[in-house]
């Protein structure tokens, strides 16, 4: 029997303040070619180089980026002498290039805590198996997708290469201007990959208003499932090379009712046995994800909800056989739930659309105050003799503003109180500082 605790007798806040600044740095597309000459010299032979061929070369870029800087001054019971810190989370640079009619280029390129990072290659070669480190600088710079598109009709596309992972709210509303609260979806990010990519196909489109989007992707790696995330961390993305021997399918269907306003399901279902580093699981891992979502903005409220739960094949003989990995694959190696749940929602009012209601003019930009709550339990359930450990079961009440003097610009402050099921308390005050560029 599974050990299980009496949730409600424990609970600990802790506290986060946060200030952020947003900037576009880049949207749109390269459309003339008046300064460019130069730089394509060595591109376009000089015979055939002009004003005409290279702004038709140009105007089927778009090129888009953001990037996130946070300072962080902590005041943690649990961490006193924890020092404050810079942290350049991440810039993202995303490019499209038009080939033709029907073929496109998709890539982005994402950057993480200014820097390089470390990879990880297993050798089996060696006498037990070795994994190799290579290591330059602290941070990591990732290639979060690289894919063809193919335009079989105007409501069929086909893609292929480093795709997308059509599940969740994250995956088409990452971006810092798209949400309201400092960060991502809470709950969401605890559960599963950040920015989900894979490699695999996909099959997407559009039929009036509904999208849809099926995709076969390479399946996670259990190695790396653990009790505070459940399965987030099976992305291989820390290998040089990803195992393929298990693949997975991923699908999502949206109903849109205009600009920012859409309600929809995802789904995922694959299992992780074969794609661990080793052999060394001998059950299957089959894991399902689910998903419903919801965003509304309809002036001057702004509205979005999100639901999802996870659930594990045999989460106790993965815990047993992650409990023995190498020390070297650098996992957290702590038992892994049957099933996690999270649940969230906000609400935004946007100020200045009250204004004219009241006679005063509506002043150039936007003034959003906004409430959200998450719910997330990476340890819903368990198996076996995996302990239920409470300290997994999380609640986070938010309120903030953002505050948009132009379209390019946003700056966010909110405060966050987090309750969990074990007696501790932690404060910690944050300020970020969000930057992306034009």
């Amino acid at each position: 029997m599974p050990f299980s605790h009496p949730r409600f007798q424990y609970s600990t806040n802790e506290v986060f303040l946060q200030l952020s600044i947003t900037i576009i740095f880049m949207s749109g597309k390269l459309v003339t070619a008046q300064s460019t000459d130069s730089l394509l010299m060595d591109m376009v032979p000089a015979a055939s180089l002009n004003q005409s061929k290279l702004n038709n070369i140009l105007s089927k870029f778009d090129l888009s980026a953001y990037g996130v800087i946070n300072y962080h001054n902590y005041d943690w019971e649990t961490l006193p002498d924890k020092r404050n810190d810079i942290d350049f989370e991440r810039a993202v640079i995303s490019t499209s290039y038009k080939i033709n009619k029907r073929y496109r280029l998709n890539t982005e390129l994402e950057f993480e805590h200014a820097g390089t990072g470390v990879t990880v290659e297993f050798d089996p070669l060696e006498e037990f198996g070795e994994f190799e480190y290579e290591v330059e600088k602290g941070g990591e710079i990732y290639l979060e997708q690289f894919n063809i598109e193919y335009k079989l009709s105007n409501n069929i596309n086909l893609s292929g290469g480093k795709i997308r992972v059509p599940f969740g709210i994250i995956a088409y509303r990452d971006e810092p201007t798209e949400y309201s609260t400092n960060n991502l979806n809470e709950a969401e990010a605890a559960m599963i990959p950040t920015t989900w990519t894979e490699y695999g196909v996909s099959i997407f489109g559009n039929i009036k208003n509904w999208h849809y989007n099926v995709s076969i992707v390479n399946a996670l790696d259990g190695s790396a499932f653990n009790s505070a995330n459940f399965i987030k961390r099976g992305n291989q993305k820390r290998f040089e090379t990803v195992n393929a021997n298990d693949f997975a399918i991923a699908g999502r269907l949206d109903y849109k009712f205009g600009e920012e306003k859409f309600i929809g399901l995802s789904g995922y279902y694959g299992n992780s046995k074969n794609n661990r580093p080793k052999p060394d699981l001998d059950v299957d891992a089959y894991i399902g994800m689910y998903d419903f979502h919801c965003v509304m903005e309809v002036e001057p409220i702004e509205f979005s909800a999100s639901v999802i739960y996870g659930t594990l094949q045999n989460a106790d003989k993965v815990s047993f056989a992650n409990r023995n990995l190498s020390n070297n694959l650098n996992v957290k190696r702590t038992p892994v739930g049957s099933s996690a749940l999270g649940y969230s929602f906000d609400v935004g009012l946007e100020i200045y659309d009250l204004l004219p209601m009241i006679g005063m003019q509506h002043p150039n930009g936007e003034l959003i105050i906004f409430g959200r709550y998450d719910f997330y339990d990476t340890m819903h359930s368990v198996t076996g003799d995996i302990y239920d450990n409470p300290r997994w079961e999380r609640k986070t009440t938010t309120v903030g503003i953002n505050y948009h003097p132009i379209s390019q610009l946003v700056f966010k402050a909110q405060y966050a109180m987090r309750k969990i099921s074990i007696p501790q308390k932690t404060a910690k005050t944050l300020l970020a500082l969000v930057q992306d560029s034009i």
